[in-house]
């Protein structure tokens, strides 16, 4: 079904904003401004196998690497074993199941919010360092208490660990592809850093093993120590983001941000005058 559908989105899904056949012509330039806002130098660029993994060769993208494989692990232990952490509270399978829905209500709720702030302030790195300190927090508590003799506070940890584990799924692949003006190397490096984070949910599945229940506390604190690496390599990459922004703005005698720039314009990425990175 999946090679089926995948066929026919690649004649059925349009390739831009300017081929897309559901949009007015008002709609398609608006589209197309706000890919422009977000880091394109431009729309609807030829393939070019070349262009497809030049930023593959930036120390940057090992960071990116890094970051994609480690975040995803506390995604996937929220959304696959969440049952089994709330099992240790004592229910019943049914009141189990029950009981994931708030948390995951929450996750949601908290989702939309940190995005939309995100794109409101055009800020990706602390968005996203905040949310894995969350769901870091509530890793620590779940893997440090006894969950039968402490409920609520167990039940609170499930809460913090929905907030903040979806949340980088969202930000890390929108920040790579703001600071990457080609559409053929974004869809070569988002093709890869989206299969680490698949790798990352592998990383997760193998650490829940029946010896560690019913506190998977190994679990636990591996999934909270790729929440700390991922935290040191995003603030790291942020930080030297903001201190190259700063010296271009110093040198040039001007305070430009990201999005004060005209990407189509920029002409040799990230070595442009122009360029400011989106941090």
């Amino acid at each position: 079904m999946t090679v089926i559908l995948g066929i026919v989105a690649f004649w059925w899904l349009p390739a831009n904003p300017q081929t897309a056949w559901f949009l007015t012509e008002e709609e398609r330039e608006i589209a197309t401004q706000r890919s422009l806002r977000d880091g394109s130098g431009k729309i609807g660029e030829e393939f070019n196998l070349k262009e497809c993994f030049k930023s593959w060769k930036s120390w940057r993208f090992l960071v990116w690497c890094v970051i994609s494989l480690t975040y995803p692990v506390a995604f996937a232990t929220t959304s696959n074993f969440l049952p089994l952490i709330i099992r240790r509270l004592g229910y019943n399978t049914v009141i189990t199941n029950l009981l994931t829905v708030p948390p995951n209500v929450a996750g949601f709720l908290v989702l939309l919010a940190v995005t939309w702030s995100s794109d409101r302030h055009r800020e990706r790195t602390l968005h996203i360092v905040g949310s894995l300190m969350i769901s870091f927090i509530g890793l620590l508590i779940l893997a440090i208490i006894d969950a039968e003799a402490h409920v609520g506070v167990a039940y609170f940890a499930c809460f913090m660990l929905a907030a903040g584990a979806y949340i980088p799924s969202c930000l890390v692949h929108s920040w790579h592809n703001n600071n990457n003006l080609s559409e053929n190397s974004r869809a070569a490096t988002t093709g890869l850093l989206v299969g680490l984070g698949n790798l990352g949910g592998i990383l997760s599945a193998g650490t829940f093993r029946t010896t560690y229940a019913p506190r998977y506390a190994p679990t636990l604190i591996g999934t909270a120590a790729c929440n700390i690496t991922c935290i040191v390599f995003t603030l790291g990459l942020g930080f030297w983001m903001r201190k190259q922004n700063r010296m271009k703005n110093q040198e040039q005698g001007v305070n430009l941000r990201a999005e004060d720039v005209a990407t189509n314009e920029i002409t040799e990425g990230e070595n442009d005058p122009s360029w400011r990175y989106f941090v």
